[in-house]
């Protein structure tokens, strides 16, 4: 529950339901990462590998409490779960990103540069055809590949 309270102080994240949440954090553990402050849930990346290409995490959410934000902890904890599943063969990063979600963006471009890998945008979901325009067209961001030996967890 820790963290569907997390999402949903955390708009304009689609908040999911609870039960969503918990197979989140049982069925993609491994592709997944949590920062805890004080005992409380302050931030959470949750992902999955793609079936089809098990070299390529996607990322789901990214959650940084409003009181834990401006302070590098969501690319801190890109950085530690690459690092992670790099070891796992883990060469891309795959998320949606909604072109209006500055903060996104900011987080997975400057994740790239940092790393020194290409990014590819495309269209993953458009606002008409797919959500019947009652939600924003979501973008495809492809990072990589990334080079696990460059990948090494800063704290």
């Amino acid at each position: 529950m820790a963290l569907h309270r997390l999402v949903r102080a955390c708009p304009p994240l689609d908040p999911n339901s609870a039960y969503c949440n918990l197979l989140q954090c049982s069925h993609f553990q491994n592709t997944s990462i949590a920062a805890i402050s004080n005992g409380e849930l302050t931030g959470s990346i949750t992902g999955y590998c793609i079936p089809e290409r098990p070299d390529t995490l996607f990322v789901w959410q990214v959650a940084v409490h409003p009181r834990a934000r401006s302070q590098g902890l969501a690319r801190t904890m890109l950085r530690m779960l690459s690092a992670r599943l790099a070891t796992q063969g883990i060469r891309f990063i795959e998320t949606s990103i909604t072109p209006n979600n500055e903060a996104s963006w900011k987080l997975f471009t400057g994740f790239a540069t940092e790393q020194r890998a290409e990014t590819v945008r495309t269209v993953l979901f458009e606002q008409a055809a797919h959500f019947q325009g009652e939600h924003d067209t979501e973008h495809l961001l492809r990072i990589g590949p990334l080079d696990a030996a460059s990948l090494s967890p800063v704290i």
